[in-house]
C-alpha cells in the first residue's frame, strides 16, 4: 500500500469552515489510517481576508506538527479587498512560495492537489515529475469558471479567462485522477479533461449533531421564529436577493433573522441589513460551535446566484441538512444543490424570481410545526445515509491506494 502522501492547498487548518475544513479532515483521516501526511500550504486567512493573529507575526516559511500531519507553510499576500487582479497576486505569491517548499518534502507515493487554486495541481505536477508520483487533483471549485459566473470577469477581463481556461485544462491532462465534488461538476470536468475522473463529494459528520437539539446557541436563544444564514459572506451568494427579502417578511411578527458570516462582501451586507432592527448579524463561530449553532435555528436559508450551476456546491448545505431543520435553498434549478435539496425533501428550491414563493413557505413553516419537523427529519436522514464522513472517506482511501 502506498503510505506517504503530500497534500498541496491554499487552505488548511486552524482554517475550520469550507476547504480548510474538507482537507484537515481528509489528512487527519490518511493519517488515522496509517498514512505519512505532509501538507504544503499558506497562512491562515480566509473567510476574514487577512492574515489570522496567532499566525501574522511568524516567518514567511516554517513548519508545524498538527494532529499527525506535517504542515509546511509560506506566507502569501492577501488582499484586504479581494479584486480580481488582487486575487491574482494572492495566487502567485502561494505559487511562488509553495515552489520553494516542494524542496522540503521526501518522495511521496501520491501527490493530492487541491484546486483552488490552479495552480495547486502545477505544484503537484512539478513533484510528480521529479519523483515519479501519482498524482490525484481533488476541484473543491472550479475557480475560473466561478469567478465567471459571480462578476469577477467582465468586459475586456474576458480575454484573461480563455487565457486562464487554456492553462486550466494543460494543468488537469497532468494528473493521474481528478476528482470533484458533485455529479454536475464531474460533467463539467469531463467537458476539460479526459484523465480519469472520481466522484469525491464533500461529506459531514452527523455524530456531531446528536442530541445538539437539547442545547440552544446564544446567538438564537429567543422565542421567536429564528431564521438562519451561517456561512461565507462572499461573492457566489444573492446577496440583493437577500435583503429583498428581508425586506418582505418585515412585517411578520414573531420572527428574527440571524446572519452568522465573513468574507469579502461582509461590510456591504451588514451596512444594508441595519436598518432592519430584527436582523442580527455575528462573526463566524468556532467549528466545534457550529453543530449546536445550526441545530439551534427553525429555518435555514441560502440565496445563491441563478447564473451560478455546476462550479460550486456550498458545503454549507450538509451542515444546514444534518442539523435536522429545514431550509429554504435559491438558484438555478439544474444545480446539484436543487437536485440534492429536493430529492431529499428536506425544504424548498426556487429560482429566486418570486420573493412571494419564499415569504410564502416561511408563512408555512413558521404556522406548522409538523411541517417544519417533517422537513428536517427528512434532511437529517438524508445526509445520514448519502454525506457521512466515514461513508465517504472508506471509498476515497480504497480508490486511492488501487
Amino acid at each position: 500500500m502506498s503510505k506517504k502522501i503530500t497534500i498541496i492547498g491554499i487552505n488548511y487548518y486552524p482554517e475550520d469552515s469550507a476547504i480548510g475544513l474538507y482537507t484537515t479532515q481528509k489528512a487527519e483521516y490518511l493519517v488515522k489510517h496509517g498514512f505519512e501526511v505532509t501538507v504544503i500550504t499558506g497562512f491562515p486567512y480566509y473567510p476574514q481576508w487577512k492574515i489570522w493573529d496567532a499566525y501574522r507575526e511568524k516567518p514567511s516559511f516554517f513548519t508545524e506538527m498538527i494532529n499527525g500531519v506535517r504542515v509546511i507553510r509560506s506566507k502569501q499576500y492577501v488582499p484586504i479587498n479581494p479584486t480580481f487582479s488582487k486575487r491574482l497576486v494572492h495566487l502567485i505569491s502561494f505559487t511562488f512560495g509553495n515552489f520553494i517548499n516542494l524542496f522540503k518534502v521526501s518522495k511521496p507515493d501520491i501527490i493530492i492537489s487541491i484546486i483552488p487554486f490552479t495552480t495547486s495541481a502545477f505544484l503537484g505536477w512539478l513533484l510528480k515529475l521529479r519523483y515519479k508520483s501519482k498524482l490525484w487533483v481533488h476541484i473543491q471549485d472550479f475557480e475560473f469558471d466561478a469567478a465567471m459566473e459571480s462578476g469577477l470577469l467582465k468586459g475586456n477581463k474576458k480575454f484573461i479567462f480563455r487565457a486562464l481556461m487554456w492553462v486550466e485544462k494543460k494543468v488537469l491532462n497532468k494528473a493521474d485522477t481528478v476528482s470533484t465534488i458533485s455529479h454536475g461538476m464531474i460533467k463539467k470536468l469531463n467537458e476539460k479533461t479526459n484523465v480519469k475522473s472520481y466522484y469525491l463529494t464533500n461529506w459531514i459528520d452527523v455524530t456531531l449533531f446528536n442530541n445538539q437539539d437539547k442545547n440552544v446557541h446564544s446567538y438564537l436563544n429567543s422565542d421567536k421564529f429564528k431564521i438562519l444564514y451561517s456561512g461565507n459572506v462572499g461573492a457566489k451568494q444573492d446577496w440583493k436577493l437577500f435583503v429583498e427579502f428581508i425586506e418582505e417578511i418585515k412585517t411578520l411578527s414573531n420572527l428574527e433573522v440571524v446572519l452568522v458570516g465573513e468574507g469579502a462582501e461582509k461590510e456591504n451586507v451588514v451596512a444594508s441589513l441595519k436598518k432592519f432592527k430584527f436582523v442580527k448579524h455575528y462573526n463566524l463561530v468556532p467549528f466545534e460551535d457550529l453543530p449546536i449553532l445550526l441545530a439551534s435555528a427553525d429555518l435555514h436559508v441560502l440565496f445563491q446566484k441563478r447564473d451560478v450551476v455546476d462550479t460550486v456546491m456550498p458545503s454549507k448545505l450538509l451542515g444546514m441538512m444534518a442539523s435536522g431543520k429545514p431550509s429554504i435553498v435559491t438558484g438555478n434549478e439544474k444545480s446539484e444543490v436543487a437536485t440534492v435539496l429536493k430529492d431529499s425533501g428536506g425544504g424548498f428550491y426556487f429560482d429566486g424570481t418570486s420573493i412571494s414563493d419564499i415569504v410564502r413557505s416561511v408563512k408555512d413553516l413558521k404556522e406548522n410545526k409538523a411541517l417544519k419537523e417533517s422537513l428536517g427529519n427528512n434532511a437529517k436522514k438524508y445526509v445520514e445515509e448519502k454525506f457521512s464522513q466515514q461513508k465517504v472517506l472508506n471509498k476515497f482511501v480504497k480508490e486511492l491506494v488501487k
